[in-house]
């Protein structure tokens, strides 16, 4: 069994060193200029819905996204 999987869940803040592509840098100030977060905030929000998003998959859900006015499109994360 591998270490992740023996360690409980963390109530602990870790600190980590990340290298962002541009697209996700650009995404970034995007969002922290929308929605007046921190980088700290919006990174986190994301990586905390990225887990949410892959544990339904996993469980068989499918991931629908309905513009306004139209049909539900199904979502494929890569």
């Amino acid at each position: 069994m591998s270490q992740s999987a023996n360690r409980s869940r963390s109530t602990a803040n870790e600190r980590y060193s990340v290298t962002f592509v541009p697209p996700a840098v650009d995404a970034i100030a995007d969002l922290t200029a929308s929605t007046g977060l921190s980088k700290a905030d919006v990174i986190n929000r994301a990586v905390q819905i990225y887990a949410y998003l892959e544990a339904q998959t996993q469980d068989g859900a499918d991931l629908l996204l309905r513009p306004p006015g139209g049909s539900p499109e199904k979502l494929h994360i890569i």
